[in-house]
């Protein structure tokens, strides 16, 4: 497991956390964000072509500089100003069709995770598991927020847990999302999952780490006095280390 120090030194290099001011994504850390951010990139390049050709035109009409009278009426110029924004949705249309259906894709997990939210914290199940207590029980605990009185040096303020959920690297993960009392919302931007916490319903999703790291997340439904108290720490590692982790946390109940 990492030490706070080296938590914090790989959040801030590779972004995995939640910034002051930020406005640019977390890096990504899983085949489905990498698609995003691919995606997002595109548009935005196309948006910079727009955005100054558009703007050209405008300081040419403002400084008083004479236009052809085919740039301002005329059918040919009609059907250029319809045919290019057309050839332009579709090169946006294509990559999020794309997009849409890879993140609707189902896979078999590998580790499947079942996680319910609380007012104000997140509760795991580990349904793939039994315990030492019986065949019918399973391996779960619950997840809260540190207080800011009780964080170590190198500690995120607001966004360490007690207890991560622990995956391991390059396994297709499921997570089951349901909530106990009312509407939660289960999201971690750098592994692109942003699932529905709903009382009495079971939402799916998953994901693929392809890199050890922390991943942090907070609750993105409004819930309550405490909702911006209760976040989500996934931690990635290798199916050795996860193993142990098992080990150790079934050896403790």
């Amino acid at each position: 497991m990492k030490t706070p120090i080296n938590a914090l030194l790989e959040a801030s290099l590779l972004r995995d956390a939640a910034e002051p001011f930020q406005l640019s994504f977390q890096d990504a850390a899983s085949p489905v964000m990498e698609e995003i951010l691919f995606l997002h990139n595109q548009i935005m390049f196309i948006l910079i072509i727009i955005i100054t050709t558009v703007l050209w035109l405008i300081i040419r009409g403002l400084t008083g500089q004479a236009y052809h009278r085919y740039l301002i009426e005329g059918v040919t110029i009609e059907i250029v100003w319809t045919i290019i924004p057309a050839v332009i949705l579709v090169f946006i249309a294509f990559p999020s069709l794309k997009l849409l259906y890879l993140m609707d894709e189902i896979v078999e997990p590998g580790v499947t995770v079942k996680a319910i939210g609380h007012q104000w914290y997140w509760s795991y199940e580990y349904s793939d598991y039994q315990t030492t207590l019986g065949e019918d029980s399973t391996l779960e605990f619950d997840s809260y927020m540190i207080p800011t009185s009780d964080l170590q040096p190198g500690d995120l303020r607001l966004l360490e847990v007690d207890n991560r959920m622990v995956v391991p690297i390059d396994t297709y993960v499921r997570v089951l999302v349901t909530g106990a009392d009312v509407l939660h919302s289960f999201a971690v931007p750098s592994l692109a999952i942003k699932m529905d916490a709903v009382p009495g319903r079971l939402n799916q999703t998953g994901f693929l780490a392809k890199r050890p790291g922390l991943f942090y997340g907070q609750c993105s439904e409004l819930c309550g006095a405490n909702h911006s108290f209760m976040p989500i720490v996934i931690e990635a590692v290798s199916m050795d280390k996860y193993i142990s982790w098992l080990s150790s946390l079934c050896a403790d109940l």
